[in-house]
């Protein structure tokens, strides 16, 4: 079934101008104007992203079956449409459009969040050594799973579910030593999973008015600890329930990726999306 995607290009499309006009406004000279491919697509740069995004609210499963046959359907919106090949030559364009607006859709100001990682394999173990894709940005890591090859997504996500940080690294890369880049600006309350417990970690996040909250090991001494932040931290669930609807309905972890910036799109699409995971327990939250 068609759906009404004026919306959605609108939207793509006034933050893809107001973008231009800001960089523009950083050009000292008409020297320094950037310079223009010689070869210009029939698609502007917010049609390009727009069909992106449709892509992961349509039933379709393979994007070279949505573009041949679903897409069809819109062919009176994109009157100009390449062929599929030219297309997936053209994404690449809106990498920078891409991050800058994921960036934007962030939120910000929040007194409350959950962080956690989790791994994004590209390929079989079995096909590590001959995976071509990813060399030199993929690495080897392990997860309470088993050995991956691929990425760690890092996100910190608040009690609605919306996305407050995100940080890709390679996957050999600690849990614990993104955090203080990720939580800059952010103050109040913090809750991991065990894999955060860290000293050093936990004094200089609470120097600057952020405390971390983890559940504790075998082998440490119990705690006393508020109840409302034990409350909350019983909810830590949320991020696992974020991380499950981002890998199996947007698809954000299969071997079909041919670059890093395509994961970039299952997140802007899931900041976009109205009703998010939630916790129940407003009464437990911190006073603003």
């Amino acid at each position: 079934m068609k759906k009404d995607i004026t919306d959605l290009f609108c939207f793509v499309d006034d933050f893809a101008q107001a973008m231009q006009k800001g960089i523009e406004s950083y050009l000292l000279s008409q020297s320094q104007v950037l310079k223009k491919p010689t070869r210009t697509p029939e698609l502007s740069d917010s049609e390009i992203m727009t069909i992106i995004l449709l892509f992961q609210e349509s039933p379709c499963r393979n994007f070279k079956y949505f573009y041949n046959s679903y897409l069809q359907l819109y062919r009176q919106d994109f009157p100009k449409m390449p062929s599929y090949e030219r297309f997936v030559a053209l994404m690449p364009r809106i990498l920078f459009l891409s991050v800058v607006l994921l960036h934007t859709l962030l939120s910000s100001g929040k007194k409350l969040g959950y962080i956690d990682a989790t791994s994004l394999a590209v390929c079989h173990p079995k096909r590590i050594k001959r995976n071509k894709v990813f060399k030199g940005l993929a690495a080897l890591g392990k997860t309470t799973k088993g050995w991956f090859f691929g990425f760690k997504l890092h996100v910190i996500v608040d009690e609605k579910g919306n996305l407050l940080r995100v940080k890709l690294t390679s996957g050999n890369v600690d849990d614990r030593a993104v955090v203080e880049g990720m939580t800059q600006g952010m103050t109040g309350l913090l809750f991991g999973d065990k894999g955060y417990i860290d000293k050093k970690l936990f004094l200089s996040l609470y120097k600057r008015g952020l405390k971390l909250i983890t559940g504790i090991r075998k082998n440490m001494k119990n705690i006393l600890m508020p109840w409302n932040e034990k409350i909350l931290l019983r909810k830590r669930s949320l991020i696992e329930t974020v991380f499950d609807y981002l890998k199996n309905k947007l698809q954000l972890e299969h071997t079909r990726h041919r670059s890093p910036w395509n994961m970039f799109v299952h997140l802007i699409t899931y900041q976009l999306k109205p009703s998010k995971p939630t916790i129940s327990y407003d009464f437990a939250l911190p006073n603003p």
